[in-house]
């Protein structure tokens, strides 16, 4: 295949992203799903949409201002051409979501749940409206005029303004009035039902009072999303500059951002249009006009205020992360010792891992821990007890990265604390970011150095663990221990290409090994067995070596959550390829690698998504699973994802997705995994079952079948 020649079963990675969002705003539409968890489902479609304009539009539009004809590898689009097609997508997704949203509300207001418009409100309400914003918001209010003596304020991105046409005599301006970010976003109206009216609205309702010397005419409201694609890799490194005010320098940056969408309550004239075009640069397709809240983070705050008596009805039951099936109560560093242990989570709680560490932080033999962070919670409880060792007298590294999109401040502010209880932090490389999800205990036992590992796909963020499903393998393998212990040597001196027995690590080998993995099985032909989880497939060496695989009869299931830009079913290319995005209650985040079937067949997981970032520009760890009882259970989770006729969606030949059809009966994967983690029974003290080459028997016979 010729370098520029673009294959016919790969599509554009945005216009794949948007598919997903689609799906998203789907479940939105599932009648199956509670009133107040479809309404999360519109707020987490809002939430994407905005991330995915600050970052993939905001970095289309740099790269059309530097280079526009530079192609897109899957699809030969330039990058104006992808933008022209990703507004032209988006803006039926607008109405569909206004849609949605506005029959989800419909549905709600039985329930006492009404969110209001001001004509809407009885006499009593608007009387306490009124006094409210005359005595709590107006002297808190920062109202501009634009004029020529004043000029147009800067627009905070994601923040909400009120604008109006305002006249006095013949002279005629703007008025521009920030929503305060310090109040709150919704205000509740007296009385037991939860009924409230949004800040915007009461804000445009009573503009009058705020602009008082003047006429009032075209009242809206705005919101500019600016490109928030700020990389701190193009920043100067002065030599002697610590890292955090870089990152400081890139947030401030970030603020004052090139605008990529406008959004309005209502149509603007052809004058105020205009007049935003040129005032943000933009053209007409960058403006979107929606029925709807343009931040709908106050939708999770009335779920939390919801009496008991209508959560029932509205929300998902709740439901508690339970102990792991794998351990026992007691040290969780002695039965890691003894045998591998997998925690799944947010079936199981992520609290053995924390208590590792914290019983890690006091043991006499423990020498040295050792980990990357990502992403943390905004209270920590692992920053606690890796400060607690580190007062305890034991050696603590922190490979902390501070380049977290959106995270940064927050990790800044962890790596001080970290620091100053005596913590090691060291902050990674320059043009790669540390992804990988690994941590080593260092122990002594009769006089020799002993090891314990944790290898996640996901973050140590024990706030994210109760939503997202990820994998976190624990264990004594001492040869992994010492691949390990290189790994953050490697990683203290700046070292990218180490070599590793067991751990396989991006940039150097992970996608090298990856597709060396897949050879074997293409070598097997229509014996040959592929199966993989993860979030995201970009990676265009990895999607031709799928299609490569698809055309020797190799059978390849890709569990992928987001975007994905291989086209599966295409004729002659991909036909042996299935795809499946499964989209539900929590969000599905591991990355499980399958190579093979039978006894032999081989296990990984690990951080990287097959995506070139991953593969190419961060450092990724991925190891293999040789725990007998832990290699079935994780195939028995993909199998159980494999059988989902519910959640599950299966990606047709033009990138769409439809529901799965068929089985016996009808399987949510999520709420199998529920079930099994409710009616788990832990160990008592079952032996080690650690094999490097054991036998699986028949229960991995399964990954020979297909359809």
């Amino acid at each position: 295949m010729g370098k520029k020649e673009i294959a016919d079963y790969t599509q554009n990675r945005e216009l794949s992203w948007l598919r997903f969002n689609e799906r998203v705003l789907e479940e939105a539409r599932d009648e199956s799903v509670p009133l107040m968890e479809r309404m999360k489902f519109v707020a987490i479609f809002t939430s994407n949409l905005d991330e995915f304009f600050m970052i993939r539009v905001g970095s289309l539009c740099d790269m059309a201002a530097v280079d526009d004809n530079k192609t897109d590898s899957k699809s030969g689009m330039t990058p104006s051409q992808q933008l022209e097609a990703i507004y032209s997508a988006v803006a039926p997704l607008y109405k569909e979501r206004d849609r949605t949203y506005a029959e989800l509300k419909r549905q709600l207001t039985p329930y006492g749940v009404c969110g209001l418009g001001f004509k809407e409100l009885e006499q009593s309400e608007k009387k306490y409206v009124k006094k409210y914003f005359k005595e709590q918001v107006l002297p808190v209010l920062s109202p501009q005029i634009v004029d020529s003596n004043h000029p147009f304020p800067h627009l905070l991105n994601k923040e909400i303004y009120v604008v109006a046409t305002l006249k006095k005599g013949s002279k005629v301006m703007i008025g521009v009035v920030p929503v305060p970010q310090y109040i709150s976003d919704i205000l509740y109206l007296p009385g037991h039902d939860v009924r409230y009216i949004r800040m915007e609205k009461v804000i445009m309702e009573y503009l009058e009072l705020v602009f008082d010397q003047y006429q009032v005419s075209d009242k809206n409201y705005i919101c500019v999303t600016r490109n928030a694609d700020v990389s701190p890799d193009d920043e100067a490194f002065a030599d002697n500059e610590d890292f955090r005010n870089i990152m400081q320098e890139t947030l401030n940056k970030r603020r004052r951002m090139a605008v990529v969408r406008l959004e309005t309550a209502h149509t603007l004239s052809k004058e105020m249009e205009k007049y935003f075009c040129d005032r943000f640069n933009i053209t007409p397709e960058c403006i979107f006009r929606t029925k709807m809240p343009m931040k709908l983070g106050f939708i999770f705050a009335i779920a939390d205020k919801l009496p008991e008596s209508m959560k029932r009805a509205l929300i998902h039951e709740p439901f508690t992360p339970q102990p792991p099936a794998m351990l026992s109560e007691g040290n969780v560093m002695a039965q890691v010792k003894r045998r591998d242990v997998l925690l799944s989570f947010p079936y199981e709680s992520m609290d053995p891992f924390l208590q590792m560490i914290r019983e890690a932080s006091t043991d006499p033999d423990v020498l040295t821990i050792k980990i990357t962070i990502y992403r943390l919670a905004k209270k920590a409880r692992l920053v606690e007890y890796l400060c607690a060792a580190a007062e305890n007298g034991k050696e603590v590294t922190v490979l902390i990265e501070l380049r977290a999109r959106f995270d940064e401040q927050n990790n800044i502010e962890w790596s001080e604390r970290m620091e100053e209880a005596g913590c090691r932090v060291i902050y990674g490389f320059e043009g790669y970011k540390v992804h990988s999800k690994i941590c080593l205990i260092t122990y002594r036992s009769k006089n020799t150095i002993r090891y314990i590992t944790q290898i996640g796909t996901g973050n140590y963020n024990e706030k994210t663990a109760k939503m997202y499903t990820d994998f976190s393998l624990l264990t004594g393998d001492q040869e992994i221990g010492e691949d390990a212990a290189v790994f953050f040597k490697n990683m203290s001196i700046a070292n990218l290409n180490g070599t590793y027995r067991h751990l396989i690590v991006s940039p150097s080998s992970l996608k090298q090994k990856v597709l060396e993995l897949m050879d074997e099985e293409i070598a097997k032909g229509s014996g040959g067995r592929i199966l993989m989880k993860m979030n995201s497939v970009t990676d265009i060496d990895f999607i031709h070596k799928v299609a490569e695989a698809s055309r020797a009869g190799v059978k390849i299931d890709l569990i992928v959550r987001g975007i994905c830009c291989i086209l599966p079913g295409i004729p002659g290319e991909t036909e042996n390829l299935r795809v499946t995005s499964i989209v539900g209650r929590y969000l599905e985040h591991p990355r499980v690698f399958v190579f093979g079937n039978g006894p032999d067949a081989k296990v990984y997981i690990g951080s990287a998504d097959m995506m070139t970032r991953n593969t190419e520009k961060r450092v990724e760890v991925a190891c293999p699973v040789y725990d007998t009882e832990i290699k079935k259970r994780l195939l028995h989770c993909l199998k159980v994802m494999l059988s989902d006729n519910l959640k599950a969606r299966e990606m047709a030949p033009d990138g769409t997705y439809r529901k799965k059809t068929g089985g016996e009966r009808p399987v949510d994967a999520q709420a199998v995994f529920m079930k099994e983690a409710q009616n788990a029974k832990r160990p008592s003290d079952r032996p080690a079952r650690r094999e490097k080459n054991g036998l699986l028997g028949r229960v991995m016979g399964w990954l020979g079948k297909r359809r």
